[in-house]
């Protein structure tokens, strides 16, 4: 059982024993009358050949409170996309592929680029994106869940515990992001807790009292992709095109909603997804490359709170963030041994190594651009300049699911 300490601005939900789930879903499939709920799933054509896909198609058959459930595929074939629905058609929810290079919605991304306004790279981002177009195209959907398609782990508990915060009418909150260890025999998720949690905390050790700084710290798994919102935030948020869409998301949320509206829930004992390579020594992939665009993500939206940046500030932001980073890891060097878990100070050391040059590679691209790559633009904002846009974006997606 998980302690129910409350920490941070935002509230904080505990699993505090077995759930009673049937009690939960019952209670959402009431809920979901008067606020129906899609499940957005970005997904890439190779992960239904994976076994995380097939359990989790094999637990959303036993879930009664969707309305729809989105798929959102990556870069795909014809053929692929004509297996991919084939593949989905088992879901007994109404189910709906986004072909996102496919002619019809190719289309659509040509008319919001010529109209001037930002789609990012192809990716995850923009996928997630197109989909919350089509969901508020549709305009009989309250809340959006979010999951990613690898989760080896995934049960039916994580989507109702996700949901429950922005579909009761009681609890009322707009945006609710999901957290949970990552545990094998050794702990994971080492950007979470040796990039992300040290440096903020280092930020915070420099700049004092800053809120939004205050708002990233409550987050337990701030990195995590699951989660649910309104379709009111979904219209309204920006979203990264790159690995710092998790961290992006929770800016725009700090800017789009009251924190007393936002909120985190423990989905699960245990969670298992594909891991990252280190990379150490190539900025273009792996961790590395995830360490900096977050950085980059984190330093931006600082930047648009009125943070001033220097050359003196990063050295010193480096060697806080160093000493921090190395009174973590003895942290959970310790946490591991008392639990009995394999650990590796010389890998952990590395990936802190790693990360310290992933932040001084953001600090140069800061430094040399402040503003960088912008987010796409919200739905809100496209809609205002192309009216008709998101009736295109329901006709390209429902024909091409003829």
């Amino acid at each position: 059982m998980a302690d129910f300490h409350q920490t941070g601005v935002i509230a904080t939900f505990h699993k505090l024993g077995r759930a009673k789930l049937e009690k939960i879903e019952n209670e959402l499939l009431w809920y979901s009358k008067e606020r129906p709920i899609a499940l957005v799933l970005p997904s890439l054509y190779s992960e239904l050949e994976g076994r995380a896909l097939k359990n989790i198609i094999h637990e959303l058959k036993k879930i009664r409170y969707l309305k729809e459930v989105i798929v959102t595929l990556g870069p795909c074939t014809e053929e692929e996309f004509n297996h991919a629905k084939k593949f989905f058609s088992v879901l007994p929810q109404t189910t709906k592929i986004i072909w996102n290079n496919g002619k019809r919605v190719s289309e659509v991304y040509k008319t919001i680029k010529s109209a001037g306004l930002q789609l990012g790279d192809t990716g995850k981002g923009q996928s997630a994106w197109m989909a919350y177009g089509y969901v508020i195209a549709q305009k009989n959907i309250s809340v959006i869940a979010l999951h990613d398609c690898d989760i080896l782990t995934y049960n039916r508990e994580m989507l109702a515990k996700l949901c429950y915060p922005t579909t009761s009418p009681i609890l009322e909150y707009e945006f609710c992001k999901g957290y949970y260890s990552r545990v094998t025999e050794r702990m994971h998720g080492r950007v979470t807790r040796l990039l992300v949690t040290p440096l903020i905390r280092s930020l915070k050790k420099i700049h004092g009292y800053v809120p939004l700084l205050e708002f990233l710290d409550s987050f337990r798994y701030p990195l995590a992709g699951e989660f649910s919102m309104t379709v009111d935030i979904a219209r309204v948020n920006k979203i990264p095109g790159d690995w710092g869409l998790e961290v992006g998301i929770l800016a725009e949320v700090y800017r789009n909603c009251a924190v007393r509206r936002v909120c985190q829930v423990d989905i699960a004992d245990n969670y298992e997804h594909k891991h990252q390579a280190l990379s150490p020594d190539d900025a273009s992939k792996g961790l590395l490359k995830m360490c900096i665009d977050i950085s980059k993500s984190i330093f931006r939206t600082l930047a648009s709170e009125g943070i001033v940046y220097s050359d003196g500030f990063f050295k010193t932001l480096i060697a806080t963030y160093v000493r921090t980073a190395q009174d973590m890891l003895k942290r959970y060097e310790d946490d591991a041994a008392i639990n009995g878990l394999a650990f590796d100070r010389h890998e952990e050391s590395l990936a802190v190594e790693t990360f310290t040059e992933g932040i001084r590679i953001a600090a140069e691209i800061i430094m040399k651009d402040p503003l960088g790559v912008p987010l796409i633009s919200s739905w809100d904002r496209i809609e205002s300049a192309l009216p008709d846009i998101l009736d295109m974006v329901k006709d390209a997606v429902d024909e091409d699911n003829k």
